[in-house]
């Protein structure tokens, strides 16, 4: 089964982002909310950036040495009366899902908030093979009654206003009372909560994401601001956990420096208010948890990436902080992006699984303003690998040819620079001359894309080259 992806109209996803009054009025509140959180939360903490340069040699060691730390880490799951699943790619990790769901003949699953999950397209399959899932993420469960993707990977419904929420709660829930009272947010988390209780207690199986797993303990750890996650892992009869190979963090102290920056720069928090531990299925001695656990780890492509230029992407910790602080981000929003990762994470992750060929466009959508990765917490080179993924774009014919060809005939004069100075000169000398009047060009040919939505200002005097020759000439005469 085939997930959905419109990566490739990704210029045609923005122009309508754009012309949405609604999107656009939501959009609005995601950098001043996220930006101010994260800059007051990394203000208090002294040793922030010292935090950020250990969690990025962390999660370096552990990528050098992943083999080894996966060893480890399933001997340490199976010796806690847990299973280990392997899946090369997304297919095989829903069918992994599934058999273990119809043998335990599950008809309801509930979930807690996992991009990987998005990523291998699981909703739809569980329900194409009559299992149906249900969102318990406040955000996740809102896009589920919307039938839409996530917008954001840390709040999936940040695109969506309080009205368009009642909205659907008066669709979806009909059989409430039609009289209630739904114009305070306090009344739409009540009713949501209120419609989810059964659901806990009906799930056969519930299905969670990792932020983490530690080799050392066997352990898978989900950091929520919800009760949800840990309902969705203790009531049903399996706990299936759904991670990609990157989570692996070898100790409990490693987690405990990454925990520190992680809820930091997602959410400006200290720390979220649940961070869960979860080792193996109930023990005797317990009085509540799942009777079987399961851990499938997904490679759908990143053992490429480890052993290839890509490779610091996977210290990512799916903080948000590189979109909640990306101007692209703020003016077209997630869905734009065509897929589960959005921002700049999502133009590098992207690529890397779905394939350049209809994720090309994402690498483009930047200004290179680098403020993704001044405020990544393992600081992951973003602007960098996306230049790698421009690059890949350019070599295999991918850019439009006229694109091309002006690189090409700038190649040309840039490789000669006895032709390219008096070139520049001349062709500044051209343009000054035709916009002296205002100084500015409405329209100028081979630009449109610029000068559709802003003027492009005329030159100026000499070509840079020109006036450092003639100052360091005048300064040899003094």
């Amino acid at each position: 089964m085939s997930v959905h992806i419109t990566s490739p109209a990704f210029k045609e996803n923005a122009k309508k982002a754009l012309a949405d009054a609604p999107l656009q009025s939501a959009l609005s509140k995601v950098g001043p909310g996220f930006i101010g959180r994260r800059t007051a939360a990394a203000g208090l903490l002294p040793e922030f950036d010292a935090l950020r340069d250990s969690a990025r040699d962390i999660k370096n060691h552990t990528l050098a040495h992943l083999d080894l730390y996966l060893e480890r880490y399933e001997t340490k799951v199976r010796a806690a009366g847990g299973h280990v699943h392997f899946a090369v790619d997304a297919a095989e990790a829903r069918d992994i899902v599934t058999d273990i769901c119809r043998r335990l003949g599950a008809k309801t699953v509930t979930k807690g908030k996992s991009m990987v999950s998005e990523e291998i397209g699981l909703n739809d399959h569980l329900a194409a093979c009559g299992i149906e899932p249900v969102e318990t993420d406040l955000g996740e469960y809102l896009i589920q009654i919307r039938g839409e993707a996530p917008s954001h990977i840390i709040a999936p419904a940040i695109h969506l206003n309080k009205d368009q929420v009642e909205a659907d709660f008066r669709r979806v829930h009909a059989h409430l009372p039609p009289e209630r009272n739904l114009s305070e947010p306090t009344a739409l988390l009540a009713e949501a909560r209120g419609e989810l209780r059964q659901r806990f207690l009906q799930a056969d199986v519930g299905i969670t994401g990792a932020n983490f797993l530690v080799a050392e303990t066997g352990t898978s750890i989900i950091v929520t601001n919800e009760g949800n996650g840990d309902l969705t892992q203790t009531l049903p009869k399996a706990h299936i956990v759904l991670a990609s190979l990157e989570k692996l963090v070898p100790t409990l102290e490693d987690v405990s420096q990454l925990l520190r920056v992680l809820a930091r720069s997602a959410t400006g928090q200290e720390m979220s208010v649940y961070t869960t531990f979860s080792t193996g299925p109930r023990r005797p001695e317990d009085v509540d948890g799942p009777g079987e656990y399961h851990v499938v780890i997904l490679d759908n492509g990143r053992s490429g990436m480890l052993a290839g230029q890509l490779r610091e992407m996977l210290r990512c910790i799916r903080c948000g902080a590189c979109m909640n602080h990306c101007p692209v981000y703020h003016a077209v929003g997630g869905h734009a992006y065509g897929w589960v990762y959005p921002g700049p994470m999502g133009a590098v992750l992207t690529p890397s699984i779905i394939g350049i060929e209809k994720g090309a466009n994402l690498p483009n959508a930047s200004t290179f303003c680098g403020r993704c990765e001044e405020v990544c917490p393992v600081r992951i080179p973003l602007p960098k690998l996306m230049r790698h993924w421009r690059e890949k774009e350019f070599e295999r014919h991918l850019t439009p040819a006229p694109q091309r060809f002006g690189l090409g005939v700038w190649s040309f004069f840039a490789r000669r620079g006895w032709l390219y100075r008096p070139a520049t000169r001349l062709a500044m000398w051209g343009l000054s001359r035709l916009g002296w009047r205002a100084g500015r060009f409405s329209t100028l040919p081979l630009a449109g894309g610029w000068t559709r939505h802003r003027d492009f200002p005329a030159p100026e005097g000499d070509t840079f080259q020109a006036q450092w020759h003639a100052r360091k000439a005048k300064r040899g005469q003094e």
